[in-house]
């Protein structure tokens, strides 16, 4: 069965009667799903992945070998001075207000209840990013457990309704993509490590959240849509977890936007190329498109963006449906979102505390390798459910940026 959309009112943190939002919203890309939002004096960040649990760590499945983040050879840390290095360059003294988590996977909310931590900030994710929360310290009315259908006031005119959706993925990596929650919190070992792996302490969390936001002021209303994992796979089949039909992301998406009266959306953030994009964008209509969660799981965080984004199908399907698009060129870069569209905002103070050129700067090579291959084909969402790489995919994947060797700036 469908869930209804049911009002829930957050805590009085969010409630500041009387004002209303200014017609704007900040939109910050700090790397993977990683965003914060900015709107109004409301401080959102999502996911905040910036520990990077290496490669090296994960076991295949030996059943469903395309599922590559089984398992694990041990359990793992908190990187918390480098999430501490990125708060205090992005906030300093000023409030987070909420933390949000797409799922339960580690490259999303590994980091999250550090975030709650060192800043106070609520969760607001699925019951398994919950029981995770719970096993680094954060308890009970700090995280609340979300499941789809829910219309949360954050107040000055903001509304965040939460949209269960999907994971990337398919039928060859059951384990990593089909709905699979928790049912107790994980247990840490002796250092407060857990285990990183898709079949051990972090599954997906029964699917997905997105989020579809209205801000409405005295100049109008402006709308978004954010998702950090889809597959076109199944976006239209009901997830079903233990029994439980909570519906299909399309049909649940379809009806958040109804609850919403909306019939266009001002920006989608997403995932998942052409193939979701043909989903979506005939549900949303949206006015412009971010790319999202397509440079990959295991590049240093502190070397900056890895490759510059490219996917010639989707670019030619967005323009096809006259569809803004707007790519990064750096870790930090700043969108705002206003009436007039999408636009870059300059970040640098941000960037420099945190030692990233404004534009990140590659190797011929590197522009060479990626214009023969999307480079989503390598890193978009987990990168599985694609096909066995080419010959220029591989020598793609394993190109070592010389930045002293005759940079180029991004395209």
């Amino acid at each position: 069965m469908k869930c209804t959309l049911i009002a829930l009112v957050l805590s009085s943190a969010f409630a500041t009667a009387g004002m209303a939002a200014p017609p704007t919203v900040e939109m910050t890309w700090m790397s993977i799903a990683n965003w914060y939002f900015k709107i109004g004096d409301k401080r959102i960040v999502m996911d905040g992945y910036i520990t990077r649990v290496p490669e090296a760590q994960f076991l295949a499945s030996p059943v469903f070998p395309k599922d590559l983040y089984t398992f694990t050879k041990a359990a793992y840390g908190v990187d918390m001075p480098s999430i501490t290095k990125v708060r205090d360059a992005m906030f300093g003294a000023d409030k987070v207000d909420l933390l949000l988590v797409g799922h339960s996977h580690f490259d999303h909310s590994w980091d999250t209840p550090a975030w709650s931590r060192l800043t106070g900030a609520p969760m607001i994710g699925g019951a398994s990013t919950c029981m995770q929360a719970a096993a680094q310290g954060v308890m009970g009315t700090q995280c609340r457990s979300v499941s789809g259908g829910e219309k949360i006031s954050l107040g000055n005119g903001i509304t965040m309704r939460v949209v269960r959706w999907n994971h990337s993925g398919d039928a060859t990596n059951p384990i990593q993509h089909f709905a699979r929650e928790l049912y107790r919190p994980p247990v840490s070992d002796a250092t407060g490590g857990l285990r990183a792996g898709v079949g051990e302490d972090y599954p997906n969390g029964g699917g997905n959240r997105a989020f579809l936001f209205t801000v409405d002021s005295a100049e109008g209303q402006l709308s978004f849509f954010v998702n950090n994992s889809a597959s076109a796979f199944d976006l239209d089949k009901d997830i079903v977890v233990d029994g439980m039909s909570y519906g299909s992301p399309i049909g649940n998406l379809a009806a958040a936007m109804k609850d919403a009266g909306l019939t266009q959306v001002d920006a989608w953030i997403g995932t998942g190329g052409k193939p979701v994009a043909e989903l979506v964008v005939p549900v949303i209509h949206t006015k412009s498109y971010i790319p999202s969660h397509w440079d990959g799981l295991f590049n240093s965080f502190w070397a900056g963006m890895p490759y510059p984004f490219k996917d010639d199908a989707l670019l030619a399907y967005l323009d096809a449906q006259k569809v803004a698009f707007v790519a990064q060129k750096q870790y930090f870069d700043k969108f705002v979102l206003s009436r007039s569209g999408v636009a870059v905002a300059e970040n640098h103070d941000v960037k420099s505390r945190l030692g990233f050129a404004d534009a990140q700067r590659f190797s011929q090579s590197m522009l060479d390798a990626v214009a023969q291959v999307a480079s989503t084909s390598v890193g978009d969402d987990c990168g599985e459910g694609f096909q066995a790489p080419s010959a220029w995919e591989r020598m793609f994947a394993s190109i070592d940026r010389q930045r002293g060797s005759s940079p180029i700036s991004a395209p």
